[in-house]
């Protein structure tokens, strides 16, 4: 009987759809484990496909495409010495599951499952899959092993079945990605379920972004007393060898190294350049675009592409126009030199004069109001988007959380780009974010040290500037104020009468839900942007825009 055991924990990086890259890393990090004497190597969900798949999956020729190279790394990995559990979508008996194989001596040797498929949130799995039977432990050398498959952990019926099947070790592996305070929510899940079971429990993450959601890794291990055994490092790829010992009929895992975690904006900092990176990487852009107004919405943009790009594939523009302030073109200067970056100036006022006389004969003799002023952002917007189209850079918009709850925004203006970094950022957050890395570096920042934008940029009033003496607070409630109202409605869902009992303004509540509702046609048209909170705009939070529902708050 086995008496000692070695598990390697291959947190990877997989790319949707890029089967044959996937297959090429997974071997890699396997192969690495074996020679680093692994007797078994556990990857994520999903890892041959990359995750999640969506409707790409329901191809039978994807399908085939999986099947091969399941078939490619057993053969690849078969003298190795190590055996392989790797996620995969599986069809079996005329169904297509999301399942763990485990790939032994040149084969696919044993096939478990997924039991609980989420469908919530960002989560539609059940459109894609069909549930697998409560799983039995996989036989590997003489020990049971419990394997799950994410969702798995979260509920405990499939833990009590594997405990009572003899499972001895439970592994899951997992695409799990990330919000705030995510990180301990999985830990308590897992010591609940090493808990009941009385067994030790290895938990192996997917890292890496897809679209709009971000993988953070840290991976971990806990003892049969739930103790923290061992975690990968968060936000990359990692490889961590476990040692495991059987005594007196229990496995028991020495400590192996436990990365550090990180603070709450630390971690916020780090989706957005990881989410960011990837999405310019894996789309094959060969940079990005960025409109420096000299406020701190576009510096914090800056800031994080810089960081997760290099100041080299990082451009700006300044489009001042005649109500820009000498600050504004002073800070964004600023914002600039700090970061290393090419900042170009295009002034609009040309593009604003050629409307008004275009427009002249239309808008009669009417007054200028809000058409005027998004002609200014829809001139900044088509600027940017033919810079784009010249060179191929992608287009950041820099709008925040805040101002697309509540229509803040400028359609074919401000929210024009491929890719939005605060989309699921609160401005008070945004200000949290900007003072955080003005006094740290993020972990694999290509940025520079020390500050990336002057003092100004966080404490002079946020503005528009698209007319005379204009501030936010002019239309908005303070920040402060308005997240606060925005949390209880997007995150919590409260009801009017219990926000306003947590101190807050009837009309000011009435005010900003009906704003929130009648902005939905906005997001809608809104570019991507990494999840960040519990609920963000997108596949998170599916209002109708149609909603008459406003008219009775």
């Amino acid at each position: 009987m086995t008496q000692s055991l070695t598990i390697a924990l291959a947190q990877i990086n997989p790319t949707v759809g890029d089967i044959d890259g996937n297959v090429v890393r997974i071997r890699d990090a396997h192969l690495a484990a074996a020679r680093a004497g692994a007797d078994l190597v556990v990857m994520g969900e999903l890892a041959l496909a990359g995750y999640p798949p969506e409707d790409l999956v329901l191809k039978r020729a994807f399908q085939d495409r999986i099947e091969a190279a399941a078939a490619r790394l057993a053969s690849e990995t078969g003298a190795s010495g190590a055996g392989l559990i790797v996620g995969a979508p599986w069809p079996m008996d005329g169904k297509l599951h999301n399942a763990a194989l485990l790939i032994e001596d040149g084969r696919v040797a044993h096939v478990r499952l997924k039991h609980e498929l989420p469908n919530y949130g960002v989560f539609d799995e059940k459109r894609v899959f069909a549930a697998g039977p409560l799983p039995g432990p996989i036989p590997f050398r003489g020990i049971r092993l419990g394997v799950m498959v994410c969702e798995d952990m979260w509920l405990p019926d499939v833990t009590e079945c594997l405990d009572e099947c003899g499972a001895e070790i439970l592994i899951v592996i997992n695409g799990s990605p990330f919000e705030v305070d995510k990180p301990d929510v999985r830990l308590n899940l897992a010591v609940a379920r090493a808990t009941e079971a009385e067994l030790p429990l290895v938990y192996v993450n997917l890292v890496g972004g897809q679209d709009e959601l971000v993988f953070d890794g840290a991976s971990f291990v806990l003892g049969a007393d739930r103790a923290l055994k061992a975690r990968a490092k968060a936000w990359g790829e990692d490889l961590v060898l476990t040692r495991w010992e059987r005594r007196d009929g229990t496995w028991g895992c020495a400590e192996s190294g436990i990365a550090r975690s990180f603070s709450r904006e630390q971690d916020i900092y780090q989706a957005m350049m990881l989410g960011l990176a990837d999405y310019v990487g894996k789309n094959r852009f060969p940079g990005v675009l960025i409109g420096l107004s000299g406020g701190i919405d576009s510096a914090l943009t800056a800031a994080v592409a810089v960081d997760a790009l290099g100041r080299e594939r990082v451009r700006c523009v300044m489009m001042p126009s005649p109500y820009t302030s000498q600050e504004s073109l002073e800070d964004a200067a600023e914002v600039a030199r700090l970061l290393g970056i090419r900042l170009d100036t295009i002034p609009i006022a040309p593009a604003m004069d050629a409307f008004s006389g275009m427009l002249r004969e239309g808008f009669g003799n009417r007054p200028p109001d809000t058409a005027e002023e998004n002609i200014q952002a829809r001139s900044r917007g088509l600027t940017l988007m033919a810079l784009s189209n010249k060179f191929g850079h992608m287009v950041l918009s820099t709008g925040n959380k805040s101002e697309m709850s509540v229509g803040y925004a400028t359609l074919y203006g401000d929210m024009c780009g491929g890719y939005s970094v605060l989309k699921d950022v609160y401005k008070t957050t945004v200000f949290q974010l900007s003072r955080w890395r003005n006094a740290a570096q993020p972990e694999n920042a290509l940025g520079p040290r020390g500050p990336v934008m002057p003092e100004r940029v966080i404490t002079k009033p946020p503005t528009a500037e698209l007319k005379p003496n204009q501030t936010d607070q002019d239309t908005l409630p303070p920040y402060e104020t308005l997240d606060a109202i925005l949390r209880c409605l997007i995150e919590s869902e409260m009801s009017l009468d219990d926000i306003v009992a947590e101190g807050h303004d009837r009309e000011t509540v009435r005010k900003v839900w009906r704003m929130l509702d009648r902005a939905e046609y906005k997001r809608r048209q809104a570019p991507p942007g990494v999840k960040i909170t519990s609920r963000a705009f997108g596949r998170d939070r599916r209002y109708p825009i149609t909603n008459g529902f406003t008219n009775l708050i």
